[in-house]
């Protein structure tokens, strides 16, 4: 890589010695930035750089920056892209010391970064032309490049190799260990040549190994096959043999066995096939078949593990090993291979069923290698099996859950089911069908309609065990408009309710100027959204019929956010912040909204800065410029209005003084009702009263959204203006006598940190959180559906009901939750049936059938977001005995036992009549 020149260059290819403008610097790297996504290619050149720095270096030029919670991390990450660049100082030289491991033995290419960062989090990716210049402008480092590669079968998905493969190579002449870095994209001739570059030797007079579990599993022969296509994993072993390799390896149990071919047979008996037993299925699904599809996977598959271990004498207790936080893969394959319709079915030869020409699908090969992994965990005599085969389908075809970051069980069990419909659907030409609408048929015509439509399309294991199907109706909520649609399922994701609550605290500002703010402290759910939060308001502070709440959030005297979206979760709301809401009338809800932001001549407290300066304070006021509006004189005096509970005088005063507690039902000599009277009531008016013409006058400058320009406001002039004008307020001494500022100072935070203890009494059953995720609610402001009677987008209301339900059902507790501030997990526990499940009020076909299940598996999740740790609980039906699946670890557990706060997916099966 060729490094810059030192020095700051200009614009025009001159160099000075003088840095560039913060919005010069901006502009240069955001139009970089846009080139590079539009010329997209494999090969490309990225760097990753610290976001500890790069988030200064935001904050320097205007940029808008990411905020994210974590407790890892510290405040200084919230809010940053509401602080004008011309109070932050220019960064320092670029520093990615945090992100790379102290003591790397490598330079460059191979420093070795820190593992499980996660991007915008803890570092971000900058095109190579992006880091030319950052380092041209502020030197540092040191440079960490990576390359774009591209990874998928069926769509291709670009993404930077952060993670470079880390193998560990072990010289047998002397046992010595060092670390090779390569891209998963390199060959194997790549490899080879790296290492024996490193140990100074000649290719023809040595080899290397595949030395998984420190177990010769094959030669690594001079091809072009890739490092990702063998299947080799993050930090694994390789072994270097000089004078050539020996002609047999070690399996797992040290047993020799011939090498054989790198590809796996490609024959349907070999792959799929399998000997039928004369009952489907052996007593205790325990695979004794022959070695049909023995290959280079079989051998992927042992583990060292089963030196150690007892070999297990019936089959599906086989564990599964880590191959780098795999945990979540490993909990819902312990699931699926022990739903007994998958057991009964890939035991026996389903290669008739593959579908390899499906375009949906994945060639037949993801349910072939599932089928495999299935027979070699009921095997008899297995232990541990090391699934490298199967992970690396699972990356091929789905490169979202490729590297070793944790990701979510619930994500790939969607996958897996549909990806295994597919790859066995029956139906090689999918017809056609013309969705007819409802038009007030009957629910069980249409129903059976739309049920024939998708088997015709979809019939495959999966369909017949796992889909049910649910009836959607939509409302329009302006022309009434009903649609109802009946729409299949493979899971139901379930939301669970919280009975836990918090204190808000939010002070209540008059629009209109009628009134003095006041905060008031409502307690709402703790992960309940803006909509509750303004409910409570509303009766708290006894919001009229004809009035609408505004909930903002302020941050550094500015106003930071609005809150739009009434089904945002509150959780986005922090301790350290401050709410307020301003109470408008809807009549003027259609006007410009007018924002005024206080301004106070103060001396500078710097040695660099002399004399005396302009600083914000105070809480922005807000209200609705009248229908009337034209000129600067309007602007003054809505500024003028809204100020007037602010004036000096005895009455307000002693208001003041009652609201020190902030709380208004604390107020002195005023009752807690509905009916308060306003503080503009108590003010003597005389000066209120007077005519527009004696108005006071104000310093008011016209600004932008993000307060970097400033403009006088006159009288006279007109006013250009959109939906929201912000105007500065520059306060003076007169401005300072005549009104108490105090009342828009010093607000009350919002202190969430007032919980319930949750206890176990305190535990919320499946059926509540089935009954909410039956309850009808709006849709959401993203998420709005076009009516076709108003030709518009509406925010429908929504309603499901179940309607079909299939033998095996999976719920999927929503445990995780995210917003823009925030990721959180509820470690709620939730009470569920282990026997006897009885959905049947639930289904609304009336059928008579009834509906009762049992549990057979639960996929865990222990710890929080990011991270935690996936276990499984499993019942082996035909002994009728519960198993703890923790990676290659399997013990018995109690059936009282399986019953925690960390259970996310519910695993049941029909009970036959």
């Amino acid at each position: 890589m060729t490094v810059p020149a030192s020095g700051f260059m200009m614009e025009n290819g001159g160099s000075s010695c003088l840095p560039l403008p913060p919005d010069v610097e901006n502009r240069i790297v955001t139009d970089l930035g846009k080139e590079s996504e539009s010329n997209l290619q494999e090969g490309n050149l990225y760097y990753v750089v610290s976001n500890r720095w790069f988030r200064r270096w935001q904050l320097y030029v205007g940029q808008p920056t990411e905020e994210f919670s974590s407790k890892d991390h510290s405040s200084d990450s919230q809010h940053c892209n509401m602080v004008p660049s011309n109070v932050v100082e220019r960064p320092g030289p670029i520093d990615n010391s945090d992100i790379v491991v102290n003591g790397s033995d490598s330079e460059n290419n191979d420093l070795e970064l820190k593992r499980f960062l996660e991007e915008r989090r803890d570092y971000v990716l900058v095109p190579s032309a992006v880091w030319e210049k950052l380092y041209d402008w502020y030197k540092g480092g040191p440079p960490l490049p990576r390359k774009l590669i591209s990874q998928g079968v069926t769509q291709k998905n670009f993404f930077v190799e952060v993670y470079l493969l880390c193998l560990k190579l072990i010289d047998s002449r002397d046992g010595s260990e060092c670390i090779i870095r390569l891209s998963k994209k390199a060959t194997v001739f790549d490899l080879r040549e790296k290492v024996f570059a490193l140990k100074g030797i000649k290719q023809e007079k040595a080899c290397i190994w595949d030395y998984f579990n420190q177990h010769k599993q094959s030669v690594l022969d001079a091809t072009s096959q890739t490092l990702e296509e063998l299947n080799l994993q993050m930090d694994q072993h390789i072994l270097l043999e000089v004078d050539g390799p020996t002609q047999t390896g070690m399996d797992a149990t040290r047993n020799e066995l011939a090498l054989v071919a790198l590809e796996p047979s490609r024959s349907s008996l070999s792959i799929a096939g399998g000997p039928v037993m004369s009952n489907g299925h052996s007593s205790s699904y325990g695979y004794q078949g022959s070695s049909l599809s023995s290959s280079v996977s079989d051998m992927d598959e042992r583990s060292d593990l089963s030196n150690t271990a007892k070999k297990r004498e019936k089959g599906g207790l086989a564990g599964l090993q880590n191959l780098g936080n795999t945990c979540f893969m490993n909990s819902a394959l312990q699931c699926l291979v022990h739903t007994p319709p998958l057991v009964e079915y890939f035991l026996q030869d389903y290669s008739e069923e593959i579908n390899a020409d499906n375009p949906l699908g994945m060639h037949g090969e993801l349910a072939i290698a599932f089928g495999d992994l299935l027979r070699k965990l009921w095997s008899l005599g297995q232990t541990t099996i090391a699934p490298r085969a199967f992970k690396g389908k699972l990356a091929r075809f789905a490169p979202q859950f490729s590297g070793y970051n944790q990701h979510d069980s619930q994500e790939l069990l969607a996958f897996l089911l549909d990806g295994l419909h597919e790859d066995l659907n029956r139906v090689k030409r999918k017809p056609y069908f013309e969705t007819k609408d409802y038009d007030g048929r009957p629910d069980a015509e249409v129903a059976d309609e739309c049920w024939r439509y998708h088997r015709a399309r979809n019939d495959s294991l999966i369909v017949d065990v796992c889909q049910g199907q649910y009836k959607s109706t939509l409302v329009c909520p302006v022309c009434g408009k009903i649609s109802i649609t009946f729409d299949p399922f493979m899971y139901l994701s379930l939301p669970l309710p919280s009975t836990v609550t918090r204190s808000v605290t939010v002070t209540v500002f008059y629009g209109d100027g009628s009134g003095l703010p006041m905060p008031y402290t409502v307690t709402v759910q703790r992960h309940g959204c803006i909509k509750d939060l303004t409910l409570a308001l509303t009766i708290a502070c006894c919001l009229k019929n004809d009035e609408n709440l505004l909930l903002a959030e302020v941050y550094d005297h500015r106003i930071y956010k609005y809150f739009d979206n009434p089904l945002e979760s509150v959780t986005s709301i922090k301790d350290e912040e401050y709410l307020v809401a301003y109470r408008l009338p809807k009549r003027e809800s259609g006007r410009p909204k007018l924002e005024i932001i206080h301004r106070s001549l103060e001396r500078c407290s710097t040695d660099r800065l002399k004399g005396m300066e302009r600083k914000l304070f105070g809480t922005p006021l807000v209200t609705y410029l009248g229908e009337e509006f034209r000129s600067g004189a309007d602007i003054n005096a809505a500024v003028s209005k809204i100020l007037v509970p602010l004036k000096r005088t005895y009455s307000s005063t002693k208001a003041h003084s009652s609201k020190e507690n902030g709380f208004v039902s604390e107020m002195n000599d005023e009752p807690a009702n509905c009916s308060p009277r306003s503080v503009s009531q108590s003010i003597d008016i005389e000066e209120e009263e007077t005519s527009s013409e004696n108005e006071p006058s104000f310093q008011l400058l016209l600004t932008d959204d993000r307060g970097l320009s400033c403009k006088p406001i006159d009288k006279d002039s007109a006013i250009k203006y959109g939906p929201l004008i912000k105007v500065f307020l520059d306060w003076t001494d007169r401005e300072h006598e005549l009104y108490d500022v105090s009342y828009i100072k010093d607000l009350p935070p919002v202190h969430q940190t007032r919980f319930m203890k949750k206890t176990r009494q305190e535990a919320i059953s499946l059926f509540s959180c089935l009954e909410a995720f039956l309850t009808e609610e709006p849709l959401g402001p993203d998420d709005m559906w076009y009516c076709p009677r108003c030709k518009e987008h509406r925010q429908a209301t929504k309603k499901l009901d179940l309607w079909k339900l299939p033998e095996i059902i999976v719920f999927h507790l929503k445990r995780f939750s995210y917003s823009r501030y925030l990721k959180n997990k509820l470690d709620t526990f939730v009470d569920f049936p282990i026997h006897n499940l009885d959905l049947s009020k639930y289904v609304k076909s009336n059928d008579g059938k009834s509906y009762l299940y049992n549990l057979y598996a639960i996929s865990n999740h222990y710890g929080g977001l990011g991270g935690g740790h996936y276990t499984a609980y499993a019942k082996l039906i035909d002994e009728k005995r519960w198993y703890h699946f923790d990676d290659s670890h399997v013990s018995p557990v109690g059936e009282e036992e399986i019953k925690t706060s960390a259970a996310y997916l519910l695993f049941y099966q029909r009970v036959e009549n």
